[in-house]
């Protein structure tokens, strides 16, 4: 936990997206990622987590749903969503929150 630890304490907001290849809603998650990024260039951290692979973060966070959005600012958690989502409503969150 102590590599997640470092992950989320940055300035800048850090978006955390657990998913999972099987599940429909996080069909084509990565393409929205991309346009995230596209349109925030470095002002936002995004980091992709496949919930399977890391089961034990996946349980730690209680993530319960896919896929799962948190984001962090300076170590804290300051929104939570999960559920499918669309680039536009991300950016938006995010830049509410910088």
């Amino acid at each position: 936990m102590t590599k997640f630890g470092k992950l989320i304490d940055e300035q800048k907001p850090t978006l955390l997206t657990f998913f999972a290849d099987w599940s429909e809603d996080c069909e084509h998650i990565h393409d929205r990622l991309k346009d995230v990024s596209a349109a925030l260039g470095d002002h936002a951290k995004l980091i992709k987590i496949d919930a399977e692979k890391n089961s034990q973060l996946t349980e730690a966070l209680k993530v319960k749903k896919l896929p799962t959005y948190m984001l962090y600012k300076q170590g804290e958690m300051i929104w939570r969503q999960s559920g499918k989502l669309e680039a536009n409503d991300l950016i938006i969150v995010i830049e509410d929150n910088s």
